[in-house]
């Protein structure tokens, strides 16, 4: 049994340099266009209607900390958030090694219990940071 030949490198590498590619100038426009300026993002809706946070309230303000260098303010902003950019880095990576090597796609395989656990951590951190006891998690 033989093996079918590897495509060319630039044509396995394509699709996840085209993804970080596209990241990078999402990560130079937050990085330029300070979202800590009132008027540079649209306001969250749910916290101007609800007064609540969202997950998402403060991952701008937190990438653009990362693209300046700031963890530190980065995990103030959002730490849920920060830990998906580190855990899309890393997966990234993994997709990246796997490509040159094999010409293979994502290495991960997400089953259905994966996306039941990040909806629950998601769910968990949002509840927390809207009570009293979670105002360190608070923007």
């Amino acid at each position: 049994m033989t093996r079918a030949p590897l495509e060319p490198l630039p044509r396995r590498l394509a699709a996840p340099l085209g993804v970080a590619a596209g990241l990078g100038a999402a990560v130079t426009w937050v990085g330029v266009v300070d979202p800590n300026r009132p008027g540079s993002y649209p306001a969250c809706p749910l916290l101007r209607w609800t007064g609540l946070y969202c997950p998402g309230c403060g991952g701008l303000r937190g990438l653009h900390a990362l693209a300046h260098g700031d963890l530190g303010t980065a995990l103030g902003a959002n730490v849920l958030a920060v830990a998906g950019y580190a855990a899309f880095a890393v997966l990234w990576t993994l997709w990246l090694v796997r490509a040159a090597r094999t010409g293979g796609g994502m290495p991960v395989v997400f089953r259905p219990e994966h996306g039941w656990a990040l909806a629950g951590i998601v769910l968990l951190f949002t509840v927390v940071r809207n009570l009293p006891c979670g105002s360190a998690l608070v923007p």
